[in-house]
Parts: C-alpha cells; structure tokens; sequence
C-alpha cells in the first residue's frame, strides 16, 4: 500500500508540474516584450559591491512583560500553533482552481513545484506581502507536527477606534495581518489569521502595527516583520483570540508585539528580509527599502543572530542593545523586491516596468539571471515577489505574488540561471 501511495503522489506531482509549465509557457510572449536598455540592465548588474559603512543601527526595545502577561490574561490566555491550524478561517485552491489572471503571476521559469491561491474575498482590500515558513523556524522544517507557511498582508488605513481593541486611539492606521497556513494539509490548505498589534496602555488594550509588511522571518520562536521605524518582534506562542465584540476587520485572534528593534537615525530604512542559516551564526539579511526608481542601486545588509539560550529568535546585539550589521553590499539589480542569502550567493527578485520581472543570483564576483523562451529572455520571473523563503529540508524557495503562493525549487533555480 505504501509503495502505491507514492506512485500516486508521484503521478499527481508530475502532473500538477506539467499543468504549472503549461501556465509559465503561455506567459512567455510576454515575457520577451522587452526593450533592449532594459535587457542591458536586467542581464548583468555586475558584482555585489562591498561596503565599508556597515548601515542601520537597531536598537532593541522589549515590551514589559507585565503589560504582555497583563493583555494575554484579559484574553483568555495563549493559543498554541496547532488549536490555531484546527480552526481555519478559509482554505487555499489549488492553482488549477485558480483564475487565469491569477495564474498570470506565476513566473515563467522556472515552473512552480507547488502552487495556491487565495479567494477574492479573503483578500479584498489587503496587499500581499512577506513569506515565511517553519523550516526558517526550525531546521527540521517543522513547528511541532506541524509544516506552516506565514503569509504576511497590509491593509488599508482604518479609524483608530475600530483598529484597537479597547484602546481609544486618535486618527487612521495601517494594518498588518499574518495568515497561518497548514502546508501539511493536502488539496485545499486551512488558513488562520491573525492581526499584528501592539500593547498599548499597559496592557490594558491594543493597537495595530500601523505600518506596511515588507519583510517578515520566522526564528526560532520569534516573528520578525518590517516596519517604518525599524522591526517588530512577535513571539508565535502568544497568538490570542478575541471576543465578538472586540473584533473588527475579520481576524478572530490577535498576535502582540513581544518588543521591536528601532532605527537610531533618520538613515535608510529596511525593506524585505530573509533567513540564512548557511552562515554561523545564523543570520538576518535584509535589503534597503526604495522606491525602486532610482540608479544608485540598493544596500544589502546582514545582522547575526544572538547564540544565547536565554535570547531564542533576537538578534545579536552590544552591551548597550544595539544591533550592527555584519555585512553590507549595494546591488544594482534594478527594483529588488526580494532577496535570499545562502552561502556567498545572494538572490534577488525585481525588474523595472511590466510584466514578468527577473531573478538574479549575485555574489561579489559578478552576477547571473534566470533565463527562459526561445530568445534567452531575462523576464521570466514573477513581477512582484516581496519576499524569498528557503527551506532545506525540502529545497524549495516559497514566495507570493499577488495572490498566488507558490514554490519553486532552489536546483531549478540555479539550472536557469545563464
């Protein structure tokens, strides 16, 4: 029985493969509408460029423990990963139930391995964001029992009042949103959601992140997401579920804020991030948030996390609490969106103007990009790609544009590569 459940899931893996290249090969026209200056600079932005001014300096800053514990008791205590996954609030399709214009954002090449889409409706009025997955968390890929993907969404600016809790809070504010998915589920995975907030009065209520969700890891048992005035620290243990009369904009559960790491000047600001566990310690990397028309090229960072059993998930910081990155580069890969580190090859996703974007794998030697159709076109990636996960375990890099999710594996990568 054994033996014929894994020619089945062969077949059905063989299949969706095919049905995946037969989306990414109609997309290749497209992918080959491209002017010749774009071409020159999509094909080669040359060598990473080491830098000697090492870049953000982020400060950390812990909420007190007695306004977390003082918020989590007032809603009923914390709810573990797995009661979380048992309660889906909607399930993903699989990508031959997804639309055609949804399946537009699939890349060229390489062809997805594994795919999904999101429904309209959960989704309305939310940007797609940041990627994450257990195998960041842990280096067996699982946390617990459980495979889980985080999916990251920004919404929206809201009325204070309706965005926290039972803080009376002035104004309008962004929102932040992570969804849990069930990987190991098969055909439709389950989704949870949670709200990103922050303590607020003590304690005694919340407010929202306010700010949008570029880039976000999963470490240990650690959330690490982007913000305007630096990174927000989430500790995945403490999701909590609110009540109906505390809800607004659809999630049931709230994750809090466990501290931040702030920037100590008005200097550049961070953009995507990603996990390397390739380096000892493992590491943070994170690209400078631009608005990706510029020609001076973006800064690459990396940060070194903290080897202190008594820090899981936190970065390496001074006595003074400072983090100080490790490494810097500037890249001119035109409008990076996002970036994975492992070993010395650095990959990064972005592209000017329309249509598919380009993928790129760069170290300070020089650079290569995924190549795909009858001209060797260098757009044939997805046009937006917020972020890269990499796991191990499996040997797939997971990412999301618009509202597909999907995964590609990091060997296919490389083989595209020209």
């Amino acid at each position: 029985m054994k033996q014929r459940g894994r020619h089945r899931r062969r077949r059905r893996g063989r299949a969706l493969r095919a049905f995946l290249t037969g989306t990414a090969l109609a997309l290749t026209a497209a992918a080959t509408m491209i002017s010749a200056s774009q071409a020159t600079v999509d094909e080669d932005p040359g060598p990473l460029q080491p830098l000697t001014v090492a870049g953000p300096v982020l400060t950390e800053d812990a909420v007190p423990a007695r306004a977390l514990d003082r918020l989590t008791a007032s809603l009923g205590g914390p709810v573990t990963l797995g009661a979380l996954l048992a309660d889906p609030d909607d399930t993903l399709r699989p990508a031959a139930a997804c639309s055609p214009a949804d399946r537009a954002a699939l890349p060229v090449a390489p062809a997805a391995t594994r795919a999904h889409c999101w429904g309209a409706a959960g989704t309305r009025g939310w940007r797609a964001g940041a990627v994450t997955t257990s195998a960041d968390a842990d280096d067996d890929g699982r946390w617990g029992a459980h495979r889980v993907i985080v999916s990251g969404w920004s919404g929206g600016e809201v009325s204070g009042g309706a965005a926290s809790g039972r803080t009376a809070d002035a104004g309008a504010h962004r929102l932040a949103r992570v969804a849990f998915v069930d990987a190991g589920a098969r055909g439709r995975p389950g989704v949870t959601s949670a709200l990103l907030v922050v303590p607020a009065d003590g304690g005694h209520g919340y407010r929202s992140l306010d700010s949008d969700l570029s880039g976000m890891v999963w470490y240990q048992d650690k959330l690490l997401v982007t913000a305007d005035d630096g990174l927000y620290v989430y500790d995945v243990r403490r999701v909590l579920r609110v009540g109906a009369s505390a809800r607004a904009h659809g999630p049931r559960y709230v994750l809090p804020a466990v501290g931040a790491y702030r920037l100590t000047t008005d200097g550049p600001r961070l953009g995507t991030l990603a996990l390397d566990r390739g380096t000892a310690p493992d590491s943070l990397v994170a690209t400078e948030r631009t608005s990706g028309r510029g020609e001076g090229g973006t800064r690459l960072w990396r940060y070194s996390f903290s080897t202190d059993p008594l820090r899981p998930g936190l970065l390496a910081t001074d006595a003074a609490g400072r983090a100080t990155p490790t490494e810097a580069f500037r890249t001119k890969a035109p409008g990076v969106r996002g970036v994975l580190s492992y070993g010395s090859h650095w990959y990064l996703s972005g592209g000017d103007g329309d249509g598919p974007g380009a993928l790129w794998r760069q170290d300070t030697d020089g650079a290569q990009v995924v190549r795909c159709g009858t001209d060797d076109s260098s757009r044939c990636w997805s046009r937006s790609t917020p972020s890269l996960s990499y796991s191990p375990a499996t040997g797939e890099v997971w990412t999301q544009s618009g509202r597909m999710l999907f995964a590609v594996e990091l060997g296919a990568i490389d083989g595209a590569l020209g």
